[in-house]
């Protein structure tokens, strides 16, 4: 059994081969039971923790369980909120095939399927980015957003100044020119892609602040009680999902208005399974605000350790 570093995920899974990898899984014959979600409560007041345990399998070819704990206050013991392992087994006979660094894994898949959501929801031209939040999602989103789109400008905002300061001269000397900023909603009014990535328990980003032709990427949040978007961005935009059965039951942003009557569920126009089969085209005009909500989904895990597997083996992705 391999056991795949975090360095060696980061290696492997470059955005444009990741993002093909998970439009085809969602077009496939992918297993994926509900996942199971525990809070766990934390001593002395600070905020619970949670596991995350999310099987998948595609019959007869692969196996894979990740196993994750997210810890919102991880980050003043300048340790990432999420963490975890990725258990991959051989789909015929059972046997363990690959243990492979989780958090790496999450943070590609997670901004990949972001940026798959983009392929058909933000307009082709887009060249802005504005990333809210500067944890370790941020850099994802921002370099796959710009594997799929003309990014050649973005702005960060964070909670923390100097993070986003930090995180900006780290995107700059990658090669995509960014700048932090201390106004978020002069960086909202001026995107054409607003990607955001909190533990935020309450709305950061404004409905009267969307334009008219904007994407909005809502990745944080991951509990019924949080969110990032209020509810004039539900009422102003149409509205996708990564899956339906995860998003209206796991994620703050669309269950709280769905719970409160702002947003029918039957106003949700499609899914990523929608949109990878061509059920649904995705943006209708360039007019059209877009709001994708992520919760995440172990499909996408599997497809991403599927991919890390078969080429720390020396194979072709897909043969």
């Amino acid at each position: 059994m391999q056991n795949i570093t975090a360095d060696q995920v980061a290696q492997t899974l470059d955005y444009p081969s990741l993002i093909e990898a998970l439009k085809e899984a969602f077009r496939g014959n992918i297993t994926v039971p509900m996942r199971h979600h525990h809070d766990m409560e934390q001593p002395g007041g600070r905020r619970e923790s949670t596991l995350l345990l999310m099987p998948a399998w595609e019959s007869g070819k692969a196996v894979g369980v990740k196993l994750v704990t997210v810890s919102p206050e991880n980050g003043e013991k300048n340790l990432p909120a999420i963490q975890g392992i990725y258990i991959l087994f051989d789909g015929e006979t059972g046997t363990p095939k690959a243990l492979i660094e989780a958090k790496t894994l999450t943070a590609r898949r997670t901004a990949a399927a972001s940026a798959l959501a983009a392929s058909y929801l933000a307009r082709s031209n887009s060249e802005k980015l504005t990333m809210v939040g500067t944890g370790v999602l941020a850099p994802s989103l921002i370099h796959a957003h710009a594997a799929i789109r003309p990014i050649k400008q973005v702005t960060i905002w964070g909670r923390d100044y100097d993070k986003a300061v930090a995180l900006a001269l780290e995107i700059t000397a990658s090669g995509v020119p960014a700048q932090a900023t201390e106004n978020l909603e002069a960086a909202v009014k001026s995107a054409d892609i607003i990607s955001c990535a909190t533990l935020s328990q309450q709305p950061l980003i404004k409905g009267t602040w969307l334009q008219s032709g904007q994407h909005l990427d809502l990745v944080g949040a991951y509990r019924p009680d949080m969110r990032e978007a209020d509810d004039d961005a539900i009422r102003s935009s149409s509205i996708f999902v990564d899956t339906r059965a995860g998003a209206t039951k796991e994620g703050g942003d669309i269950v709280i208005p769905i719970s409160t009557g702002v947003l029918d569920i039957n106003e949700i126009k499609a899914d990523l399974f929608d949109l990878a089969r061509g059920q649904h085209p995705g943006r209708s005009n360039e007019l059209e605000i877009t709001l994708f909500k992520s919760v995440g989904h172990a499909l996408e895990d599997l497809a991403a350790a599927q991919l890390v597997d078969q080429r720390t083996n020396n194979k072709k992705p897909h043969e």
